[in-house]
């Protein structure tokens, strides 16, 4: 007798929330903090993404004459400067908007190598298992008793600081956490009667990885990138308050704050406002990812 394959697997059942993916939808539209987060976070990257556009002046562009002008609220503020200027008079609010930029394309970039690096080693580890099991948790281990924040200053100090030494430094300290979850879920679904059936009609493993065990930890993984970018911006931020950042080509929250700390006495809004910019966007997509994973849990009514 043939055996049949479901097209479906009954343990992506087990993940999806009953209903399908409409249910789940709503479930996540429906949650006012979802919609909150999903708004601000839209809003950021609009901003971002149409910055030379939307940014009122030349990031870039000084003028001694506007130095230290307040935000236009306060006495003395400019209307054409709406959040004040620095300490060699560039524009705040076109720089915090440039620097968004940076932080939202780091924050992805990061996570896109953290995820292509740890979901294959997390798959392979926990279909195989064995020795390469062994030997990839030795690696994982190791990897994380190391600080992150050292691990990114070693790779810097030793490539240099530029953009793309810093998309790819924070997201090689961050996918042994891809490996771990992922590894988990796939030792739990390798013995599962579809992959079993999968067995016995002769699929290869390559093709039961990808097509049956990879689709059933899709839920885990989007969540989790959700949240790895909160933790990617926070970490450029990081680098570039200690001055290893993407270097000054480009304005930066992190290098916002670290130059006007030394000013917060006579010019509170260069390092406050960056840092407001900052919590507003993890804030925003902590929110989104937290009431995704509670949409997509079925566990959660």
């Amino acid at each position: 007798m043939a055996v049949t394959l479901p097209h479906a697997p009954a343990a992506f059942e087990s993940i999806a929330p009953a209903g399908g993916g409409s249910r789940t939808w709503r479930r996540f539209a429906l949650n006012p903090a979802a919609l909150a987060g999903s708004l601000i976070l839209v809003l950021l990257v609009s901003a971002a993404v149409a910055a030379p556009w939307v940014a009122p002046h030349d990031p870039a562009k000084q003028s001694l004459l506007l130095r230290f002008t307040p935000p236009m609220w306060q006495a003395g503020g400019n209307a054409a400067y709406p959040l004040g200027t620095d300490q060699v008079g560039r524009d705040v609010l076109s720089r915090i908007v440039h620097g968004a930029r940076i932080s939202l394309l780091v924050g992805v970039s990061a996570v896109i190598v953290s995820l292509l690096i740890g979901v294959t080693a997390g798959l392979v580890s926990g279909f195989v298992g064995g020795k390469v099991d062994t030997a990839i948790g030795t690696v994982v281990d190791v990897w994380l008793s190391f600080p992150q924040i050292l691990l990114a200053l070693a790779f810097v100090a030793a490539l240099g600081p530029s953009l793309i030494t810093i998309i790819v430094v924070i997201g090689l300290t961050g996918w042994e956490r891809y490996a771990r979850v992922v590894r988990a879920e796939v030792m739990a679904l390798r013995e599962k009667e579809f992959i079993e059936a999968a067995r016995a009609m002769g699929v290869g493993r390559p093709r039961i990885i990808v097509r049956h065990v990879l689709p059933n930890t899709v839920s885990s993984i989007v969540v989790m990138s959700t949240l790895q970018v909160a933790q990617a911006i926070l970490a450029e931020a990081a680098l570039s308050f200690l001055g290893v950042g993407s270097g000054n080509a480009y304005p930066t929250w992190g290098q916002m704050i670290a130059l006007g700390r030394d000013f917060v006495t006579v010019a509170w809004w260069l390092a406050t406002l960056p840092g407001l910019a900052i919590l507003l966007t993890v804030l925003s997509i902590n929110m989104v990812g937290d009431r995704l994973r509670d949409a997509l849990d079925p566990r959660t009514v």
